[in-house]
């Protein structure tokens, strides 16, 4: 897996060099970075302009690359212990969902569970996350109501988010708490609704449809790790 960013790749010297296979630089980079690269003792190639910007897909590379291992998705087994989960119901864009895993891991949830779909696009995931993923627990549960049902036989209280629910910071939050975001656009399927314990809403200062389901994820993550 290639992942690309001066950012990104210096988190990884710094947190998780043991998942780096490679380095590929297509820039002179400073004496004391080239020395911290060497210490993790991973090979280094040296590419040019063209070959990198076909490595990164045309992303923005800043000249740094790093060939790492493949991303490991946690097991669902291994989440149930947790005091706070997020379920992702049917989220499929990628900026959304990087930019979820990125303010769960900030602000205190245990993990995160992408429901309602098959696979994620790991890459891709761990750009817009801007790394959050190689800290953060992802699971992918395919079945949503399966999960939920679960969740619930564990003792979780299920809080989904809507627009006709009670106000987030009125809600009383159980310690062991689950926050369920729909898909923009589509929201949290009936179904799945029907089956949450509390449905939370964010209340508007000025008449407007909703805030972008990434926004949204981090007021009420914010409002449920500090009621």
């Amino acid at each position: 897996m290639i992942i690309y960013g001066k950012q990104i790749c210096a988190t990884l010297m710094d947190r998780h060099p043991e998942l780096i296979e490679r380095f590929i630089l297509a820039k002179e980079v400073g004496k004391k970075e080239f020395s911290k690269i060497r210490k993790i003792g991973k090979p280094v190639d040296r590419v040019d302009p063209k070959k990198a910007q076909a490595l990164a897909r045309g992303g923005n590379h800043q000249g740094w690359l790093c060939e790492v291992k493949p991303y490991r998705y946690a097991d669902f087994s291994d989440l149930k212990n947790s005091d706070f989960l997020l379920v992702l119901a049917g989220l499929t864009d990628v900026g959304n969902i990087g930019a979820i895993i990125r303010t769960a891991y900030a602000l205190g949830v245990d993990g995160v569970i992408a429901s309602g779909v098959k696979q994620l696009q790991s890459e891709a995931l761990v750009r817009a996350s801007a790394g959050a993923m190689f800290d953060m627990p992802v699971a992918i549960v395919p079945n949503l109501m399966d999960l939920l049902n679960e969740l619930k036989q564990k003792g979780f209280t299920l809080y989904g988010s809507g627009t006709d629910g009670e106000p987030v910071e009125d809600a009383k939050i159980e310690r062991k708490r689950v926050l369920v975001l729909g898909s923009e656009g589509e929201g949290i399927p009936k179904r799945a609704m029907e089956r949450m314990d509390r449905v939370l809403t964010i209340e508007m200062a000025r008449p407007f449809d909703s805030l972008n389901v990434s926004a949204a994820a981090a007021i009420l993550i914010y409002r449920m790790g500090h009621a």
